[in-house]
């Protein structure tokens, strides 16, 4: 395996378990964004938070890229290792980009459905970074793939809520376009991270089903 700076070999399982970390704490960070929302000028040091967050997550990235490149024989096969990193990564990449765009949408009050969003993807987060957890046992473990299933789980709930959020917002939305252009644009990312988390999932099943 490649080395870090500091001289230690690169683990890919361990490094799987801290991009779900920070996805976790993302998510974490969204929920707290949207229970005390106060408008765009109020999000300043949110912005920066998230983007800490996502950034050490680029970090992350780059040192598993960096090793793949390097290593003679690695542990899964590196398209394999490739494929999760980025999909992990988009998770958080999603996350930053929602934050982000309370902003540049110039949201002025929060959906009452976004907390619910939220919520979700912060329980997926969770049991993806439960899944990852025995990730690297995959062959013995015995309860991996219902995590993985979990996962999934959490993202049917996500697309309900996203059916009828949408239904709602369209129907009720006829005196307000910018409103619902903006949420609109907004809820469909949520769905978007909630399906980055199902993806990841199904990578590792992937996975399982080619070295099993």
């Amino acid at each position: 395996m490649a080395k870090h700076k500091n001289g230690k070999k690169l683990d890919y399982f361990e490094a799987f378990e801290k991009q779900a970390e920070l996805a976790i704490a993302e998510a974490k960070l969204l929920v707290e964004v949207i229970e005390n929302y106060k408008g765009p000028d109020s999000l300043d040091e949110y912005i920066e938070r998230a983007h800490e967050i996502e950034h050490a997550g680029d970090k992350l990235v780059h040192s598993v890229f960096d090793a793949v490149t390097v290593d003679f024989v690695t542990p899964i096969d590196r398209e394999d290792i490739i494929a999760l990193t980025q999909k992990l990564d988009d998770v958080l990449d999603y996350m930053e980009g929602t934050v982000q765009r309370f902003y540049m949408l110039d949201v002025k009050e929060m959906h009452p459905k976004a907390g619910e969003f939220a919520e979700l993807l912060l329980k997926s987060c969770e049991k993806l970074g439960k899944a990852l957890e025995d990730f690297d046992e995959f062959k013995n473990s015995k309860k991996i793939n219902k995590l993985i299933i979990d996962v999934g789980s959490v993202e049917e709930e996500a697309d309900e809520l996203f059916f009828h959020t949408l239904r709602e917002l369209y129907s009720h939305g006829e005196e307000n376009p910018l409103y619902v252009f903006v949420w609109d644009k907004l809820f469909q990312r949520l769905e978007n991270t909630a399906d980055a988390c199902e993806q990841a999932a199904d990578t590792m099943g992937t996975i399982i089903m080619k070295n099993c």
